[in-house]
């Protein structure tokens, strides 16, 4: 398994871009997103910050993406911060990894939600259902580059 892509955005609703290396900061999330600032979409008082600190998707969930809704939308569009190459959900399940330096545990799944929809004007819940990625808090900060491997611990 391997970072293929990091992607941020400081702003909710507002395009993200792809960065080559970026900070994960134990309690926040990645330094420049909009998690990390407190100013996502799903900021909420009554969520835990650790279940919006990072999202991954696997690299293999956009084809599929694109072939349910038939589109041809970039990792970009699926607003998900880390995209894992050759992502194995088994070995890192209840489990603590490596990507860089930092350390992560995976906290929930992170589905499909109506935002996204309306966003793309696609329907992303069937596009994404049980394919939409997983949430993770940050354990240990550290920095991560795109194609450092993950190593479950």
């Amino acid at each position: 398994m391997y970072l293929h892509a990091i992607i941020i955005g400081k702003e909710a609703r507002k395009p993200l871009h792809y960065v080559k290396s970026v900070q994960a900061v134990a309690g926040r999330g990645l330094e420049g997103d909009r998690y990390f600032y407190g100013r996502g979409t799903f900021n909420k008082p009554q969520l835990s910050q650790s279940v919006r600190e990072v999202s991954i998707l696997p690299y293999d969930s956009l084809s599929q993406c694109n072939e349910r809704v038939d589109a041809k939308l970039d990792f970009l569009d699926l607003r998900r911060n880390l995209v894992i190459g050759n992502f194995d959900y088994e070995a890192v399940k209840e489990r603590e990894f490596n990507i860089g330096s930092a350390t992560f545990r995976i906290v929930r799944t992170c589905p499909p939600c109506r935002y996204l929809s309306r966003l793309l004007g696609q329907d992303m819940m069937d596009g994404l259902k049980y394919i939409g990625g997983y949430r993770a808090t940050i354990i240990r900060s550290g920095r991560l580059t795109v194609g450092d491997n993950l190593v479950v611990l």
